[in-house]
């Protein structure tokens, strides 16, 4: 039976990248599904340093691999339709900025999934 496709998305704006802010993402995160989470291994959400919910599993990218990263194309795409060649004047700036620009994103029905949909992810068989 195929599996079920759920077209939920989640995003926490938090003010900090660190594992305390990679914990509270994943602790909400994983109220809302059993996921596998793909990472880059930038220092900070390393998984010994994390409060990994038992209903998530990290999957850390080889190093030095942002081909392989899906949110990679996501940022990309933020930045050269919405961000791009604008002065913000301060932090709430910035963050109502960002925001607006993701929420954009979703209001264009697909596109996140188009985006995300890197051929390792969507391939029927595993070799």
């Amino acid at each position: 039976m195929p599996a079920r496709h759920r077209r939920e998305t989640f995003a926490l704006a938090l003010p900090r990248v660190n594992a305390d802010a990679m914990t509270i993402f994943l602790e909400h995160f994983s109220r809302r599904v059993h996921a596998v989470l793909i990472l880059d291994q930038a220092g900070w959400p390393d998984a010994r340093a994390l409060h990994v919910p038992e209903t998530i599993t990290l999957l850390p990218l080889p190093p030095a691999s942002p081909q392989l990263n899906p949110v990679e194309r996501v940022w990309l795409y933020l930045r050269e339709r919405y961000l791009s060649h604008r002065m913000l004047d301060d932090y709430e700036a910035v963050l109502d900025a960002v925001c607006r620009a993701w929420n954009r994103l979703l209001d264009e029905t697909g596109h996140l999934t188009t985006l995300t949909a890197y051929p390792y992810l969507t391939a029927s068989e595993i070799p």
